[in-house]
Protein backbone atom coordinates (compact mmCIF):
# COMPACT_ATOMS: atom_id res chain seq x y z
CA UNK A 1 0.00 0.00 0.00
CA UNK A 2 2.08 2.52 -1.25
CA UNK A 3 1.81 6.25 0.40
CA UNK A 4 0.48 5.25 3.42
CA UNK A 5 0.46 7.31 6.36
CA UNK A 6 2.13 6.40 9.60
CA UNK A 7 -0.41 6.38 12.45
CA UNK A 8 -0.14 9.43 15.28
CA UNK A 9 -0.51 9.64 18.66
CA UNK A 10 -4.33 11.02 19.71
CA UNK A 11 -3.13 13.06 22.98
CA UNK A 12 -5.61 12.60 25.89
CA UNK A 13 -6.50 15.07 28.08
CA UNK A 14 -4.20 13.45 30.82
CA UNK A 15 -1.17 13.62 28.56
CA UNK A 16 -1.53 16.64 26.61
CA UNK A 17 1.33 18.50 28.59
CA UNK A 18 3.51 15.62 27.70
CA UNK A 19 2.71 16.58 23.93
CA UNK A 20 2.92 20.39 23.68
CA UNK A 21 5.76 20.01 25.33
CA UNK A 22 7.57 18.03 22.55
CA UNK A 23 6.25 20.63 20.57
CA UNK A 24 8.62 22.75 22.04
CA UNK A 25 11.03 20.28 22.03
CA UNK A 26 11.13 19.75 25.99
CA UNK A 27 10.62 16.20 27.57
CA UNK A 28 7.86 17.12 29.64
CA UNK A 29 6.89 14.60 32.80
CA UNK A 30 4.35 14.69 35.48
CA UNK A 31 6.15 15.35 39.00
CA UNK A 32 4.87 14.92 42.43
CA UNK A 33 4.98 18.03 44.52
CA UNK A 34 4.50 15.33 47.96
CA UNK A 35 7.52 13.14 47.31
CA UNK A 36 9.58 14.51 44.20
CA UNK A 37 9.40 11.61 41.90
CA UNK A 38 8.57 11.53 38.07
CA UNK A 39 6.27 9.14 36.68
CA UNK A 40 5.19 7.86 33.21
CA UNK A 41 2.59 7.22 31.91
CA UNK A 42 0.83 10.43 33.19
CA UNK A 43 -2.42 9.88 35.65
CA UNK A 44 -4.14 11.65 37.84
CA UNK A 45 -2.38 10.69 40.82
CA UNK A 46 1.69 9.84 41.63
CA UNK A 47 1.57 6.39 41.35
CA UNK A 48 4.47 6.40 44.18
CA UNK A 49 2.35 8.05 46.88
CA UNK A 50 -1.18 8.53 45.84
CA UNK A 51 -1.00 12.33 45.91
CA UNK A 52 -2.79 14.46 43.46
CA UNK A 53 -0.56 17.09 43.61
CA UNK A 54 1.93 17.06 40.80
CA UNK A 55 3.38 19.31 38.03
CA UNK A 56 4.86 18.85 34.58
CA UNK A 57 8.46 19.62 34.50
CA UNK A 58 11.35 19.23 31.69
CA UNK A 59 13.29 16.51 32.09
CA UNK A 60 17.04 16.25 31.35
CA UNK A 61 15.84 14.04 28.29
CA UNK A 62 18.67 11.34 28.91
CA UNK A 63 18.60 8.18 30.26
CA UNK A 64 19.86 4.43 28.75
CA UNK A 65 18.00 1.85 26.74
CA UNK A 66 16.76 -0.51 29.21
CA UNK A 67 15.70 -3.07 26.79
CA UNK A 68 15.12 -3.05 22.65
CA UNK A 69 13.85 -4.88 19.67
CA UNK A 70 14.56 -4.33 16.03
CA UNK A 71 11.68 -4.58 13.84
CA UNK A 72 12.61 -6.18 10.60
CA UNK A 73 9.19 -7.34 9.16
CA UNK A 74 6.96 -4.70 7.91
CA UNK A 75 3.62 -4.69 10.17
CA UNK A 76 2.85 -1.59 8.56
CA UNK A 77 2.85 -0.08 5.18
CA UNK A 78 3.86 3.08 6.02
CA UNK A 79 6.86 2.04 8.07
CA UNK A 80 8.37 -0.15 4.94
CA UNK A 81 11.16 2.49 4.53
CA UNK A 82 12.08 2.35 7.70
CA UNK A 83 13.00 -1.15 8.26
CA UNK A 84 15.40 -2.40 10.36
CA UNK A 85 14.33 0.73 12.77
CA UNK A 86 14.82 0.04 16.91
CA UNK A 87 11.89 0.32 19.20
CA UNK A 88 12.96 0.79 23.26
CA UNK A 89 12.15 0.84 26.36
CA UNK A 90 14.56 3.84 27.94
CA UNK A 91 14.65 4.49 31.25
CA UNK A 92 15.11 8.01 31.89
CA UNK A 93 17.53 9.34 34.39
CA UNK A 94 14.75 10.84 36.67
CA UNK A 95 13.06 7.10 36.90
CA UNK A 96 10.98 6.51 34.55
CA UNK A 97 10.39 4.19 31.15
CA UNK A 98 9.64 5.17 28.00
CA UNK A 99 8.85 3.08 24.86
CA UNK A 100 9.85 5.15 21.85
CA UNK A 101 12.72 4.54 18.75
CA UNK A 102 16.32 5.16 18.70
CA UNK A 103 17.39 6.44 15.68
CA UNK A 104 20.84 5.72 15.65
CA UNK A 105 21.68 2.33 12.97
CA UNK A 106 20.80 -1.03 14.64
CA UNK A 107 23.81 -2.82 14.83
CA UNK A 108 24.91 -0.09 17.20
CA UNK A 109 21.95 -0.55 19.84
CA UNK A 110 22.81 -2.33 23.10
CA UNK A 111 21.16 -2.42 26.36
CA UNK A 112 22.20 0.13 28.96
CA UNK A 113 23.77 2.36 26.36
CA UNK A 114 23.55 6.24 27.20
CA UNK A 115 20.97 7.99 25.00
CA UNK A 116 19.73 11.64 24.39
CA UNK A 117 15.76 12.92 23.52
CA UNK A 118 15.65 13.71 20.12
CA UNK A 119 12.26 15.67 18.46
CA UNK A 120 11.00 14.44 15.09
CA UNK A 121 8.08 16.22 13.86
CA UNK A 122 5.89 14.17 12.45
CA UNK A 123 3.61 16.73 11.05
CA UNK A 124 2.21 20.30 11.99
CA UNK A 125 0.48 19.33 15.02
CA UNK A 126 2.58 16.32 16.19
CA UNK A 127 6.28 16.61 17.60
CA UNK A 128 7.42 12.66 18.34
CA UNK A 129 10.25 12.35 21.38
CA UNK A 130 12.70 9.46 19.75
CA UNK A 131 16.30 8.82 21.20
CA UNK A 132 20.08 9.05 19.83
CA UNK A 133 22.89 7.14 21.24
CA UNK A 134 25.19 9.53 23.10
CA UNK A 135 28.77 9.46 21.65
Amino acid sequence: MAGAEKPLPRPAPESRAFWEGAKEKKLMLPCCDACGKFWFPPSQRCPHCLSSNFDWRETKGEGRIYSFVVYHRVYHPAFEADVPYVVAIVELDEGPRLITNIIDAPDRVRCDARVRVRFEEADADVVLPKFALIE
